[in-house]
């Protein structure tokens, strides 16, 4: 085997950190509600688990690609480091794809009918502990459970 100019291998280093940047790009908020102005009072009308696909799979075989390619390119020379290179990027691209399908976070939505009749829907990564039909108080930094 001979050895690769170094380009190369600072490319495939540069490539592997660039993908691993982006892929934790797409976390869904710990705590989010949609159309929120100030504090709200209402009733949980429903509480649902669902799971949040993390990565965008584009992204996921984008950085495989060039991971797997930027790899491919440090094995041979001539024609068989070019095969190396597009073998890696094509199978680099295939196994980015499919670790992006499996990076999934677990969220709870909760439907809340406030006083005057609108609804919202909080959703947040941590198990709430509240249940349908419990009155609340939702703000932007969280929603709470009122005792009576």
């Amino acid at each position: 085997m001979t050895k690769s100019p170094l380009w190369r291998l600072c490319a495939a280093v540069f490539a592997a950190c660039l993908s691993l940047a982006l892929a934790g790009c797409n976390t869904p908020p710990a705590f989010q509600v949609t159309e929120q102005q100030v504090a709200r009072v209402g009733t949980v009308q429903s509480i649902t688990q669902d799971s949040v696909q993390n990565v965008n799979t584009g992204v996921g075989t984008v950085g495989g690609a060039l991971i797997g390619g930027g790899l491919g390119s440090l094995i041979g020379s001539g024609n068989g480091q070019t095969a190396a290179t597009v073998v890696g990027a094509v199978g680099g691209g295939i196994a980015g794809n499919q670790l992006a399908q499996r990076s999934q976070t677990i969220v709870w939505r909760i439907g809340v009918r406030y006083d005057d009749g609108s609804f919202a829907t909080i959703q947040q990564t941590a198990s709430p502990n509240l249940r349908v039909g419990d009155r609340v108080r939702v703000t932007n930094s969280g929603i709470e459970l009122l005792r009576n």
